[in-house]
């Protein structure tokens, strides 16, 4: 049985891993594009749902564990 405090340690993890993965890729494909690089797009573009998919599949892996 999934408890509260797994639920929470969901919430916290995927909200750091989410952060911290879109926002380096971000901050390195906005500084690439600053620099007439525009191949930094490549990074910007999918930097939220990058972040996203990161809690949805932490979320998955707890929802594993739900008896039938």
């Amino acid at each position: 049985m999934v408890t509260r405090a797994e639920i929470l340690i969901l919430g916290l993890k995927a909200g750091v891993t989410g952060s911290l993965v879109g926002g380096l890729m971000l901050g390195i494909g906005l500084g690439l594009v600053v620099n007439n690089a525009h191949a930094g797009w490549v990074l910007v573009l999918p930097a939220a749902p990058a972040g996203g998919l990161l809690g949805y599949w932490l979320a998955k892996r707890l929802a594993r564990q739900l008896p039938p």
